[in-house]
């Protein structure tokens, strides 16, 4: 090798072909490795403490909800804190008003505790009434408008899907329209002198009803406008709920030889009972606060027999000059609403658990 054999390439281009030809894995790990210097550490840059936090998810979906947290805070929280502090003042908006006459309680709740409104209000006969009103007005309301909501639900759930679009918007209309424009219409077909229902009834032999003249037909006046509002609202909830209902559970009753009676109390009512308790507390809460229907339909009367909370406290507020006084019969809404609101979520909690 040394002299050079005949027909041998020199040594240098034997070492070039050695180099050139291609190398097994191992060899190039090997020869990475003797061969190549160290890599140098790359240096990368922690992004700082704020950094950090605005990468996070939970960050930037309070950054996304800021808006409305700020909109509820000026319009939802304030007010609710500023009427709190109205209601411990007296007539005149410049002193507290202290309770008096409060024997039944110790002498330092006593004459430190600003619940002379409240006093007051509880002296009052009116008030009362006021109570037992808004509690019938809501609970009645409710009621039939959960049960005409589920009947409407099922007739429109069993309408063939391409006539269901037009059912569901007709039906809609009466929730859609501002509840004080459609009062007017109303209490045109109320009117003492010209009701078309007086003229129906008339027509058919029957006497002239006063429907806003008499207490009791009042009463029943603002509770079937509040129906005939609110009734739709359940109808598209139940709706929405019904389309949920896997029709599997359904065959498998109907195998078992249940008739449609059973089918909805066995399978229907259990399938939606959250639906049904969640839609029963919002329509609780926004029905107690009614203000329009009563106060374009009756406006309290006749003799305060048909007054809500909203409309008296804007009647001894806003018309009586008495802002503290009408804060005060407003925040009794609250316990009342909260006391709901407690057993129906806490009925919503353990159903969810069960499940």
């Amino acid at each position: 090798i040394a002299g050079g054999a005949p027909g041998a390439p020199p040594r240098g281009s034997v070492t070039r072909s050695i180099r050139t030809a291609p190398m097994r894995g191992d060899d190039l790990m090997a020869d990475a490795v003797l061969s190549s210097d160290p890599p140098a550490r790359r240096v990368v840059a922690k992004p700082n403490a704020l950094r950090r936090f605005f990468q996070r998810k939970s960050t930037i979906a309070f950054l996304m909800a800021l808006p409305l947290i700020l909109l509820i805070a000026v319009l939802v929280i304030y007010p609710a804190f500023y009427a709190i502090y109205l209601s411990t003042l007296r007539k005149s908006m410049t002193s507290v008003a202290w309770m008096r006459n409060c024997s039944w309680l110790p002498d330092a709740i006593c004459t430190r505790m600003p619940f002379g409104n409240m006093q007051f209000l509880f002296t009052r006969e009116t008030f009362w009434k006021v109570v037992y009103q808004s509690c019938l007005f809501a609970i009645t309301a409710v009621i039939f408008k959960a049960l005409l909501g589920f009947i409407i639900a099922h007739f429109v759930h069993n309408i063939p899907a391409k006539g269901q679009r037009k059912w569901r918007g007709m039906l809609l209309i009466p929730w859609v329209i501002p509840p004080a424009m459609s009062t007017l219409a109303w209490l045109w077909l109320f009117d003492p002198s010209y009701s078309a229902f007086n003229y129906v009834l008339t027509g058919m032999g029957f006497g002239r009803i006063p429907w806003t003249g008499d207490a009791s037909w009042a009463r029943f006046s603002v509770i079937l406008v509040n129906i005939w509002v609110g009734a739709p609202f359940f109808m598209i909830m139940y709706l929405a709920a019904l389309k949920s209902v896997p029709e599997q559970l359904y065959e498998a009753a109907e195998i078992d030889g249940a008739n449609w009676w059973q089918r909805i109390w066995y399978v229907t009512l259990p399938m939606m009972r959250n639906i049904i308790a969640i839609t029963a507390l919002f329509s609780t809460i926004v029905t107690f606060a009614n203000f329009d229907i009563v106060r374009v339909l009756t406006a309290g009367g006749p003799l305060d027999q048909t007054h809500l909370f909203a409309t008296w406290a804007f009647r001894l507020g806003i018309e009586g000059g008495d802002i503290p006084l009408g804060a005060s019969v407003s925040l009794f809404m609250v316990p009342i609403l909260a006391i709901a609101a407690v057993f129906i979520l806490r009925d919503i909690n353990q159903r969810g658990n069960e499940a």
